[in-house]
């Protein structure tokens, strides 16, 4: 940090670089390109396409309805409309087997969210994707090393956007995040967008924004994507713990993974009485998040879809709760959240 503050180089430079192509190395992609935070990642994926002329106003993206929210603003801020799919209740990710019903002229392509880090691509959604000729764009957010048949998330769609908001399995120590594609047209339109529009300066060829990764940024991800794996692993570990120890009729779990395909980001289990199971944990020194308590179609913000009737999303929503799941936990902690757990009624 202290080179980089000596050598002034504080926006784009030869760090951001460094860790593009490193970022590109691990996902197994051609083309990383560094932006302010995730959601802007998504956008800019959505906003290239229409200055490709591959999108425009209008057209249709389908999206998972139990998504959090970003995935929906970044297609609305690119004027394109959100067709919700109802998820897997086992999962909680996208249903495949409702996609195709809900695809029209309109549609142009999936957004398959990685929701609380499980991969959500199947063969059967690429073969989908490929007949109507879809694009399908990754929500990274919380997949990252996820794998799937020896691909990472971020190489098995067109294009990918990352979060590496602090909280991440891959976090900085602010916001940043990144878009991942094979498609050079789409990363080069990419670089000048998160740039005012520009790669030259002052000459401006789109009507761009400013979203660069911080070159700090980028270099404590440089350090710390060399420890993402054991990480990862480490919560693997902790997941199946609990999954194998967690025994509780009151409480549904999380599904036994295949390992390669989930990150855990998140732990999220389902409870009816959810209030209840809070207070319980609460008081024994335990925090939980609910990640999230509102879907998307019933935010205020989107008031014109507040009439949709999702009910397995909605259902989610209500008995879903985080219980802690990281790599500072100590074995003491990890066998108390256990014993807490089993002792709820």
């Amino acid at each position: 940090m202290s080179k980089i503050i000596e050598s002034e180089s504080l926006i784009l430079g030869n760090v951001l670089s460094e860790f593009e192509n490193q970022f590109a190395d691990y996902c197994n992609v051609s083309n990383v390109i560094g932006t302010g935070n995730g959601l802007d990642a998504l956008t800019l994926i959505i906003r290239a396409y229409k200055e490709m002329g591959i999108f425009k106003e209008g057209d249709e993206i389908i999206v998972p309805a139990n998504t959090y929210i970003a995935s929906i603003l970044a297609i609305t801020e690119c004027r394109l409309e959100p067709i919700f799919i109802e998820p897997d209740i086992n999962t909680y990710n996208i249903d495949e087997r409702l996609i195709e019903p809900k695809i029209t002229p309109k549609t142009k392509a999936i957004m398959l969210v990685h929701l609380y880090g499980k991969i959500s691509f199947t063969k059967e959604i690429k073969k989908l994707a490929n007949n109507y000729k879809l694009k399908i764009i990754e929500d990274c957010a919380q997949s990252c090393g996820a794998t799937y048949h020896g691909k990472k998330s971020g190489s098995l769609g067109d294009a990918a956007g990352f979060s590496f908001y602090p909280t991440k399995n891959l976090g900085a120590l602010g916001d940043a995040g990144a878009v991942t594609t094979n498609d050079h047209q789409l990363s080069e339109t990419i670089k000048f967008l998160r740039n005012y529009g520009s790669q030259t300066k002052y000459i401006n060829k789109y009507r761009g924004v400013n979203s660069r990764m911080d070159t700090m940024q980028a270099a404590i991800l440089l350090l710390k994507l060399k420890c993402l794996d054991q990480d990862n692993n480490i919560r693997r570990k902790i997941a199946k713990y609990y999954i194998n120890n967690i025994i509780n009729d009151n409480l549904i779990l999380p599904l036994r993974q295949n390992d390669e395909s989930h990150v855990w980001h998140l732990f999220v289990t389902r409870t009816e009485k959810r209030g209840t199971f809070q207070k319980h944990l609460r008081e024994n020194g335990i925090e939980t998040i609910i990640h999230y308590p509102i879907p998307p179609h019933k935010q205020e913000a989107y008031k014109s879809y507040n009439g949709y009737k999702y009910p397995i999303t909605e259902k989610i929503h209500k008995t879903i709760l985080s219980i802690p799941l990281n790599t500072a936990l100590t074995e003491k902690e990890i066998k108390h959240i256990v014993n807490v757990c089993n002792q709820y009624s």
